[in-house]
C-alpha cells in the first residue's frame, strides 16, 4: 500500500470511527464517491445461521392463519400434497382448487416485505428469482392439469374480510383467481 492509500485509508477511519469493530461483521461495502461505508449486519454468523435454519416451508405462520380462516368458513381440505406439481398448501380435491401461500420475501412480492435485503446481493438475488420463476412454472403445470390455483400473500392475510371473500370466491367460483 502506498502512503497515498495509507492516507486514504486513515481519512476514512476518522469519518467512521467504529469501523475497525464492524468489520468482522460486514456484509457489504457500498462506494459513494470516494468514500466507502460498510454496511454490518446487525446479528453474528451464529445468529443468523441459526434464524436461516429456524425458517420452515411448510405449516408456517401465514399458512395456519388461512387454514383457520377455511375451517372457521367450514370448508374441509388436504394439506401438502405430494403427487401435485409444487405441493400446494392448501388443495380441495373435489374442486379441483389449490391455493399457494406465500411468504412476501421468500417469493419475492412487491410489497414492502418482498424486498431485496442489502447485504449479499450476490446471493439473494439469483435465489429470490429462481424462487420466482419455479412459482410461475408450477401454477402453469398445475392449470395444465385442469387445477384453479390461488395464490396468497402474507401482506394480504392482515385484512380478515378481504380474504374471507377473495377464498370465498376462489373456493366457489369456476375460474382462477389472479391475486397481485
Amino acid at each position: 500500500m502506498g502512503i497515498g492509500a495509507q492516507e486514504e485509508t486513515d481519512r476514512k477511519m476518522k469519518l467512521v470511527p467504529e469501523l475497525p469493530r464492524m468489520i468482522g461483521r460486514t456484509k457489504l461495502l457500498r462506494y459513494y464517491g470516494n468514500l466507502s461505508f460498510v454496511v454490518a449486519d446487525t446479528r453474528t454468523p451464529d445468529q443468523r445461521r441459526r434464524i436461516m435454519q429456524s425458517v420452515k416451508t411448510e405449516n408456517t405462520g401465514p399458512e395456519w392463519k388461512v387454514r383457520r380462516l377455511l375451517h372457521r368458513l367450514r370448508y374441509r381440505y388436504r394439506l401438502h400434497p405430494r403427487k401435485l406439481p409444487g405441493r400446494p398448501d392448501i388443495v380441495f380435491p373435489c374442486r379441483k382448487a389449490a391455493i399457494f401461500v406465500h411468504g412476501c420475501f421468500w417469493h419475492w412480492h412487491g410489497c414492502r416485505k418482498g424486498k431485496l435485503p442489502k447485504s449479499r446481493l450476490e446471493y439473494w438475488g439469483p435465489k429470490l428469482k429462481a424462487n420466482r420463476r419455479r412459482d410461475i412454472s408450477k401454477t402453469v403445470e398445475l392449470r395444465a392439469l385442469g387445477w384453479r390455483t390461488l395464490t396468497i400473500w402474507q401482506c394480504e392475510i392482515q385484512n380478515a374480510k378481504k380474504l374471507t371473500s377473495k377464498l370465498t370466491k376462489f373456493i366457489e367460483g369456476s375460474r382462477s383467481v389472479r391475486i397481485s
